[in-house]
């Protein structure tokens, strides 16, 4: 299977499609105030660089990273689409945004997910990623956990 990832704006059709449907997912596990997905606007406005990973042609995940005053990239929409789950394309996804951050100085990464995602959680801590206390703009939330990673290549 031939897989890319290109940055996209999250505005592309395929971009959208994506977001959506990991917000209807996400709606489905957690009450408005333990989601904190951005919007496609709000991706927009924040400046996230994002990316869409296609296998054969075919949008099958996103992702995108956030950089915060130098300080750290925070991941932001990482989605892969059921039928494509189980052939590494989230770990693909997660190089690739720490790769992004790499070259833009940022040698830390951050990220805030839900304690129903328990496959990203396990793909997170796989890659490298631990558990740290909620971080600005998160607050104690008993559906959410935090975690960080430092890059290779840090000094």
């Amino acid at each position: 299977m031939t897989t890319i990832i290109s940055a996209e704006r999250p505005d592309h059709p395929d971009a959208i499609a994506l977001i959506n449907e990991l917000q209807a997912h996400l709606e489905s596990f957690y009450p408005p105030e333990s989601r904190h997905g951005f919007s496609v606007q709000k991706l927009i406005d924040q400046q996230v660089a994002f990316f869409v990973l296609r296998a054969d042609g075919q949008p099958a995940g996103c992702g995108g990273v956030m950089l915060v005053a130098r300080e750290y990239g925070e991941l932001k929409r990482m989605y892969v689409r059921p039928s494509f789950r189980g052939a590494g394309f989230g770990q693909l996804l997660i190089e690739h945004l720490a790769t992004h951050a790499l070259a833009h100085g940022i040698t830390r990464l951050r990220l805030e997910t839900g304690i129903h995602q328990q496959a990203a959680i396990r793909l997170y801590e796989r890659a490298g990623f631990r558990r740290i206390p909620p971080f600005p703009p998160y607050r104690d939330d008993p559906l959410s956990r935090c975690y960080e990673k430092t890059l290779a290549g840090s000094a």
